[in-house]
């Protein structure tokens, strides 16, 4: 990726990992411009967000939880790999549901 579309996008893409407001923010901050390097980090902060939704309310209501609390200890570690990746300026897939993020929201961006 080009050097330059990586610093253009570096600020969108640290935003996207900061919280669902900062995710929903980063993805109207990059709605005029389409920059690669943030939809590529954007896409990664929707799916965790999304799992961090499923994981409050249906995991924690149906299941229980303590099996929340490990499930969210795991989506913070991923949206922590996520934000050095995209303070580095690279486009690095999260541990294990990386590739199904980029499938599933490949629309965004």
């Amino acid at each position: 990726m080009k050097n330059q579309t990586v610093q253009e996008g570096k600020t969108i893409a640290i935003i996207s990992y900061i919280t669902f407001i900062g995710t929903i923010v980063a993805y109207f901050m990059n709605n005029n411009k389409k920059n690669s390097f943030a939809s590529f980090h954007i896409r990664q902060a929707i799916g965790l967000a999304i799992f961090s939704l499923v994981n409050t309310f249906i995991i924690g209501r149906y299941i229980g939880y303590s099996v929340t609390g490990i499930i969210g200890l795991a989506i913070f570690v991923f949206s922590i790999i996520g934000l050095i990746g995209a303070a580095q300026g690279e486009e690095k897939k999260l541990p294990l549901v990386g590739d199904l993020f980029q499938d599933w929201f490949k629309n965004i961006g």
